[in-house]
């Protein structure tokens, strides 16, 4: 788990890193470019070449990162047996939905004769 936990941290970064560099990025309107000397890297041209090579760079550890996550996350999670802790199924026998039987005719006492008019004849 401690990998897992590294890598997504990682990827955080690499992922605040990215949204910070593509901010700074001069657009039409300026954006947050940051001015600088006229020559060397932080000229115009030398800091749109750096931060075009950082976005590309970042953005390539970024997908590197979320792919390899994906894979150790799927290593992690793969159990070889099924966990029936939960398991909350009713038996067969205590079906709720099951229809309810036909409650059984109330058998005759035994002393009663088997026909009730054969007794009054006499």
């Amino acid at each position: 788990m401690s990998l897992f936990l590294f890598l997504t941290i990682v990827e955080a970064l690499v992922g605040a890193a990215l949204v910070g560099v593509i901010l700074m990025q001069q657009s039409e309107g300026g954006g947050l470019g940051v001015g600088g000397s006229p020559s060397g890297l932080m000229s115009a041209r030398g800091a749109a070449n750096f931060m075009t090579r950082a976005t590309g760079i970042l953005a390539f550890l970024f997908v590197v990162l979320a792919i390899v996550l994906a894979a150790v996350s799927v290593e992690q999670s793969s159990v070889s047996e099924i966990d029936t802790s939960l398991d909350r199924t009713i038996p067969a026998n205590n079906d709720p939905l099951a229809p309810a039987a036909a409650p059984a005719a109330p058998a005759a006492p035994a002393d009663a004769p088997a026909d009730p008019l054969a007794g009054s004849a006499e």
